[in-house]
């Protein structure tokens, strides 16, 4: 490793020096006497701007600069499952036990655990041809996550000359030796590095067909989610951004769950650090942490580290993307990495755009969503994954006009809209029904019909128009008073109301309710738009609305989220059977057809 250049200026995280001609861009340095890491962020000539990952007190113009000649990068391999890492990969339990509670600068820590023996089970044989991206091997990382060991994808194709047999190996040791066709050998081992900034190639990119199942009936009935999507969900402060994230990141039929804090609060992330291990997998009964990485930058983490976190963890999820597992990562948030990549362009005296924000803000949040995706993997054998990108964010006074989530907007299908006044009113998830909107519903239209029933997408569009039809009628009651409607109108507005308390409200401490069934939540939204059709023609047929209201079946409907289990489906039909008989002794008639 040779110097390279010396220190000319600092300011914050940004070091500017000289001497750097043969540097590239986006190559790791280490920055003064004390090894800090850094990446060039900007050349001209030869002075290179450094963002550097760690504090600079103490640095004086003058001190050298080493050059690494690699990009900032991941080492992918056994042993990330259950690990809390900072913005870097370093772990921080490792780390604690090196310097203790506060991290000190220029301490180093490998990703994963060299020392530890893995047990490798091949799956190939001398003579094979395999290629960038192949499956060679298997380790059992975790009860719930068998491990696929991948070939780089950058080695070309490849004959196999030897390959290790079953049995226990470290990280670093080799299990394979291959050779290209000009010759050239290559070492394969159980881990491989790779650059944060480049996205993992793909053989094909699939269309986001298959919903990524929540549990949370607002989300996956009204604004679903499909494997492979992109999604924001912004908020003022103390809309329950978090909470709904943490029963996303529980609760989602995934494989793998990333959760990044960027920049949050140190109390927050501890209450995710301190939650998540002890939190079980509802599939499966073992712990959750078994199929789920952190990455906990905390907002008095040094700020450029916060940058990286973002490409850190998503370089991550790829990789378990590209073993044929379905991934979902969560950012919390994606305001506070943009402030990190505001104060380095303040830092490094470029024009700033709207609110300060670099001009490159909207391209640098194209380049992560762009990294979400339903994919098949490179090599064989075949095999289909999935990236799902999940970003808070974080507006500040709750205003959705700012730069952050504007630029979100266009590069996210899924949004979901928190409001603080249905929050401070204790409706929780919440989730905006007429602001939140879902580019899915279409694609995942299939998916539902073939599934859990046909009339989803008819019954889903029944139960949206009464909540829209509401919204309409909300300004008229503002200004006469519900009285001045007819009562068809004011059936709505009740109707409506039962579909909010008991539909789309959900509580996710409740051990019934904080996970609802694809069939439950079709059953139960088919009951209220029942309920409606049922009751529109109780009233053109003479019954007085008073007698409707006063129906003995309507607080059973809004209890069933907490009374009824998601595998006693027959309670549910009991109960539309219940109230269709209700209204059969409102008006006498001895029979009623279900509208459909």
């Amino acid at each position: 490793m040779a110097v390279k250049g010396k220190i000319e200026w600092i300011s914050g995280p940004a070091v500017k020096a000289s001497g750097m001609a043969s540097a590239k861009m986006y190559e790791v340095v280490q920055v003064g006497e004390e090894r800090l890491i850094g990446e060039i962020i900007k050349l001209t000539g030869d002075i290179a701007f450094v963002q550097v990952y760690e504090s600079t007190s103490g640095l004086r113009p003058g001190e050298p600069v080493y050059g690494t000649g690699l990009p900032l990068s991941t080492t992918l391999g056994p042993g990330m499952i259950g690990t809390i890492y900072d913005g870097l990969q370093r772990p921080l339990d490792v780390i604690a036990k090196k310097a203790g509670p506060f991290i000190t600068r220029g301490i180093t820590a490998d990703s994963i655990p060299f020392d530890k023996p893995w047990e490798f089970d091949p799956t190939i044989k001398q003579g094979d041809t395999i290629e960038g991206g192949s499956v060679i091997g298997i380790v059992q990382e975790t009860p719930l996550i068998e491990h696929k060991i991948l070939v780089p994808p950058n080695i070309p194709k490849c004959t196999v000359k030897e390959v290790a047999k079953h049995g226990r190996y470290k990280a670093d040791d080799e299990i394979a030796s291959v050779e290209d066709k000009n010759g050239k050998k290559h070492e394969l081992k159980l881990y491989h590095r790779w650059p944060v900034r480049i996205p993992r190639p793909i053989r094909e990119r699939l269309d986001p067909v298959i919903p990524l199942l929540t549990g949370q009936r607002v989300l996956d009935s009204f604004f679903p989610m499909a494997k492979g999507g992109t999604g924001a969900i912004p908020g003022a402060f103390g809309t329950g951004k978090t909470v709904t994230l943490h029963s996303v990141a529980k609760w989602a039929d995934s494989k793998v769950v990333f959760h990044i804090g960027c920049g949050e609060r140190g109390n927050e992330m501890t209450e995710v650090l301190v939650e998540f291990p002890e939190l079980t997998d509802p599939q499966t009964g073992r712990p959750l942490m078994e199929r789920t990485i952190l990455v906990a930058n905390v907002s008095n983490m040094p700020v450029a580290a916060r940058e990286a976190s973002i490409y850190t963890g998503v370089t991550m999820a790829e990789y378990y993307r590209d073993m044929g597992y379905d991934v979902v990562l969560v950012a919390d948030s994606t305001s506070r990495w943009a402030e990190a990549l505001r104060e380095i362009s303040g830092r490094l005296e470029e024009m700033p755009a709207e609110e300060g924000y670099p001009s490159y803000l909207a391209s640098r949040l194209a380049e992560f969503y762009e990294r979400a995706g339903r994919v098949i993997a490179l090599g064989t054998p075949e095999r289909t994954g999935s990236v799902t990108l999940i970003g808070a964010v974080s507006p500040a006074g709750g205003d959705f006009t700012e730069p952050v989530t504007s630029q979100t907007i266009r590069f996210v299908r899924t949004f979901w809209s928190l409001d603080a006044r249905l929050a401070y009113s204790r409706h929780y998830p919440a989730i905006n029904w007429m602001t939140s909107y879902s580019g899915y519903v279409d694609t995942v239209k299939t998916w539902w019909e073939s599934n859990v029933d046909k009339e989803w997408f008819q019954v889903r569009a029944d139960a949206y128009a009464i909540l829209q039809r509401e919204d309409a009628l909300k300004e008229i009651v503002r200004l006469l008073g519900p009285e001045s409607l007819p009562d068809e109108e004011k059936l709505i507005l009740d109707v409506a109301r039962m579909i909010q308390i008991g539909f789309l409200q959900q509580n996710a401490y409740d051990p019934i309710d904080a996970y609802c069934s694809p069939m439950k939540q079709f059953k139960m939204m088919k009951m209220f738009v029942i309920f409606y059709q049922e009751a529109l023609k109780a009233l053109r047929s003479g019954v007085q609305l008073a007698r409707i209201r006063g129906m003995q079946v309507i607080p059973k409907m809004l209890r069933a989220k907490f009374a009824i289990k998601n595998e006693e489906m027959d309670k549910l039909d009991q109960l539309v059977e219940e109230m269709l008989n209700e209204f059969r002794s409102l008006y006498g008639v001895k029979e009623v057809q279900v509208v459909e």
